[in-house]
């Protein structure tokens, strides 16, 4: 067995371990740092296998694939996958404990941070996978999941996909290639997610729907944008049981508040830390775009916000108009600026909330002094952008936040 493994990140190593495992005779060719013109160059005809890492577009060679393709031809069992440009981990997260709440032998996997070919050897037939797929993973995916979730889209990654046509594309490959056998759950209320429903013929189950009051109060975490999830959840896993929603409602409703209420969120996703000195603070360090910070502040209409803003921007500060109108959301009242973007916020825009800082723990510093003032009052560390002009990534600001906050007293 020869491979060549395009990349070496998390997938690539775990492409590498698993073929080990299975052919003592490997040979293992490990590219990184390459420009796609060396890759062209190369001849790769003699290679079983040339695996991409999600992030190095695809070059259309005959024995090309991906951690995402080789596990969709290989896995023995009901996929659901889900995808969204904001919130797919959350209801992937939803589903699982949906599924584990009915005793379902559940594998979560994908961009939520655990390649999928490394569940390959422990899965059976009666298993059922939960996929979270971004757009890099279903970029040349030719088989889409029996149960496909689309939330909501919107431009995003635009520095690595050449324009939004081409995100859109590859979000649709999650539906394009179903049957009629199939389903479809998509939200309604966001017009890309509509038209990437047309490209399938599966059945197809719209959200937002009611839900019966026990239902929605057994979701603990805060905001609209988590109902929504929690309902693409009660879908999906309705469609894994070949029922609507409503009945699946009616007749799981003791599985479902359990699966519910037993999910706490996600690490750095509009999490909660703590209160001190009538100031609550949350973590919402995954949110490395406009839309995603839109979401968190909409889910404290009535509160005084104190946020965190500012990172590398991944549209070359094209979005920085569009950061700033959120940010003028009445409840929003002092704006702490870090990072490339939240400086160059600060010069093009003039506002007497503004506060410039120049550090991840001045900003901590400068936030809890605002909030102490003003209490009651919320601590939001939103940063709208990437992480990569100060930290290693978005986990590591993530980390270093909550230090400085679980530090303070």
């Amino acid at each position: 067995m020869k491979i060549a493994l395009l990349g070496y990140g998390k997938e690539g190593q775990s492409v590498e371990a698993y073929f080990r495992r299975h052919y003592q005779d490997l040979e293992c060719n490990i590219l990184q740092d390459f420009t796609p013109a060396e890759v062209k160059e190369q001849d790769f005809s003699s290679y079983d296998f040339v695996f991409r890492s999600p992030s190095v577009p695809p070059f259309h060679l005959d024995n090309e694939t991906s951690v995402t393709k080789y596990f969709f031809d290989h896995c023995p069992c009901t996929i659901i996958g889900v995808t969204a440009t904001k919130g797919k981990g959350t209801t992937c997260s939803f589903i699982k404990s949906l599924l584990n709440s009915e005793h379902e032998d559940a594998h979560l996997v994908g961009n939520i941070g655990t390649p999928a070919i490394d569940s390959l050897d422990i899965l059976t037939e009666n298993s059922v996978v939960v996929y979270e797929l971004s757009s890099f993973q279903l970029w040349d995916l030719q088989k889409s999941p029996h149960i496909a979730v689309v939330g909501t889209i919107e431009p995003d990654h635009l520095n690595v996909h050449p324009d939004y046509n081409d995100y859109i594309k590859a979000k649709s490959n999650i539906c394009r290639h179903q049957n009629a056998d199939d389903y479809l759950v998509y939200f309604s209320e966001n017009p890309e997610s509509v038209r990437i429903s047309t490209t399938s013929p599966a059945s197809k189950i719209p959200y937002p729907f009611q839900l019966p009051t026990p239902v929605q109060s057994a979701i603990t975490i805060p905001g609209k944008h988590n109902l929504n999830n929690a309902m693409a959840a009660i879908a999906a896993v309705a469609s894994y049981y070949n029922i609507s929603p409503d009945e699946y409602l009616t007749s799981h409703e003791k599985a479902i508040l359990q699966g519910l209420a037993s999910f706490k969120g996600l690490p750095h996703r509009l999490e909660f830390l703590r209160e001190l000195n009538n100031v609550k603070y949350y973590d919402d360090n995954f949110s490395t775009n406009p839309s995603s910070t839109r979401v968190a502040i909409n889910a404290f209409p009535n509160d005084n916000l104190i946020v965190i803003v500012g990172g590398r921007d991944k549209t070359d500060n094209q979005d920085l108009p569009e950061i700033y109108e959120i940010l003028r959301s009445p409840q929003v009242k002092s704006i702490i600026l870090m990072g490339e973007s939240g400086h160059a916020i600060a010069n093009r825009y003039q506002d007497n909330r503004f506060i410039i800082v120049k550090s991840l723990n001045e900003a901590v510093s400068t936030a809890r002094q605002t909030a102490e003032a003003m209490q009651p009052a919320i601590v939001l560390m939103s940063p709208s952008a990437a992480s990569f002009d100060m930290f290693e990534n978005v986990y590591d600001r993530g980390a270093q936040y909550q230090k400085l906050i679980k530090g303070l007293n």
